[in-house]
């Protein structure tokens, strides 16, 4: 008997409706024959609120008492799950992240997993039960609580599959799919049929919301078939997979973008060999991401350094810059914001060195000022204004004949 994971995230879960939905999706594949484990979300915008509870009380809620409160949220959805599915007759029994032996780092709001122990989700799989677990959550061996990060619940279900060597791990949304880009942008978006490992990490890595990116890195080193699929539409959706039939000639899969970026630049450093690590290091050290970067060296033994971060974190990095401005050693600091990334993605680029320069083309066409640029074998990013971000968008999507109206032949 084959093993299936489903996930099922906050917008399929946010009412009894739905979540009476969930469970006759997960009856039907448990009648097809497999043994199921179905891993939840915490009910609609439950975990928002949570969160906004706890700062209602504390400008700094505790990292512990936080994972405590907001884990909850995702015991609510596997707690009525597990009733729906028992009124309906069919053997159900819900457990906790710890309970279903997801082992942790020892981090508060942002763990890792470091191994699942499987022998009591077995245990009840063999029992005849359809296990239900709550996601985005795990134990510290310290025996704490610990949270995933945002959309951790998609980690826990890989991670499960992977642990459990799942025939399939099934993502159910809010959406039918992966998509050329956001379809709430482009009405013409195309779902794909199917989609690389590595175009997915990057799709997710920069913006694409429909999977977390751990959890594709944890299914790209488990070799864990996924399926991104509408929780409410039974239609095929999306397989995620390391190998893929090119469409027609498309050297571009898709469109990602994120806006609420801003660009800062640090004037008048030393032109030194340890400067950049120097710089990044102090920046790594306070937990502060980066993204593009760009020097450009002065003919006075300075150097400047441009790099994109995301702007939530722009007043915590200038204090950063400003309390370390002796250590090193630079002139004046600016910043601009306002702007956004757009990203082409796919593997076909690796061949076809014109891709970057077509892009640049297609922009500069429709009068798109690009600020910066990052690449990479499978990705071309861009900053550009965020006014300009969706003519960006909608001018690409249809240069690379990404549109539903193009045949596609695979």
């Amino acid at each position: 008997m084959s093993l299936i994971v489903q996930k099922y995230g906050g917008t399929s879960v946010e009412s009894i409706e739905r979540i009476q939905n969930v469970a006759n999706r997960v009856i039907e594949t448990h009648l097809q024959g497999h043994e199921v484990v179905v891993v939840v979300s915490a009910m609609g915008k439950s975990t928002d609120h949570l969160i906004k509870m706890a700062h209602n009380i504390s400008d700094h809620p505790s990292k512990r008492e936080l994972d405590m409160l907001i884990s909850t949220g995702e015991q609510v959805s596997m707690s009525l799950l597990a009733m729906a599915l028992q009124q309906k007759g069919y053997h159900s029994v819900s457990l906790t992240g710890w309970q279903a032996g997801i082992k942790t780092e020892s981090e508060h709001g942002n763990a890792r997993i470091l191994n699942i122990e499987t022998k009591r989700i077995n245990r009840h799989l063999a029992s005849g039960n359809i296990v239900i677990v709550a996601g985005f959550q795990g134990m510290m061996i310290e025996e704490e609580i610990a949270t995933l990060g945002r959309g951790g619940s998609d980690t826990s279900a890989v991670a499960l599959a992977a642990s459990l060597k799942a025939s399939k791990c099934e993502i159910y949304t809010d959406v039918k799919g992966v998509y050329t880009t956001d379809p709430r942008v482009v009405n013409e978006a195309r779902k794909l049929p199917a989609i690389s490992y590595d175009e997915m990490l990057e799709m997710a890595n920069l913006g694409a919301g429909v999977l977390h990116p751990r959890s594709v890195e944890f299914a790209k080193n488990y070799n864990v078939t996924l399926e991104v699929r509408s929780s409410i539409e039974k239609e095929a959706g999306t397989m995620v997979e390391e190998e893929v039939s090119m469409e027609g000639n498309l050297m571009v899969r898709g469109i990602a973008f994120e806006d609420n970026v801003t660009k800062i630049t640090v004037h008048g450093l030393p032109d030194e060999m340890s400067m950049l690590a120097n710089l990044f290091t102090i920046l790594a050290d306070h937990q502060i991401n980066v993204d593009v970067i760009i020097q450009n060296t002065n003919g006075n033994q300075t150097t400047n350094v441009s790099f994109s971060l995301d702007s939530e974190v722009l007043k915590e990095t200038l204090e950063v810059l400003k309390q370390y401005r002796s250590h090193l050693n630079y002139d004046h600091i600016t910043h601009e914001g306002h702007l956004a990334k757009v990203s082409i993605v796919g593997s076909g680029m690796i061949s076809n060195p014109g891709v970057a320069a077509q892009m640049f083309e297609v922009l500069a066409n429709d009068h798109i000022k690009v600020k910066m640029v990052s690449t990479s074998e499978i990705k071309v990013s861009t900053i550009v204004d965020s006014s300009m971000m969706i003519p960006a968008i909608e001018c690409l999507h249809e240069a690379f004949e990404l549109d539903a109206r193009k045949p596609v032949h695979v």
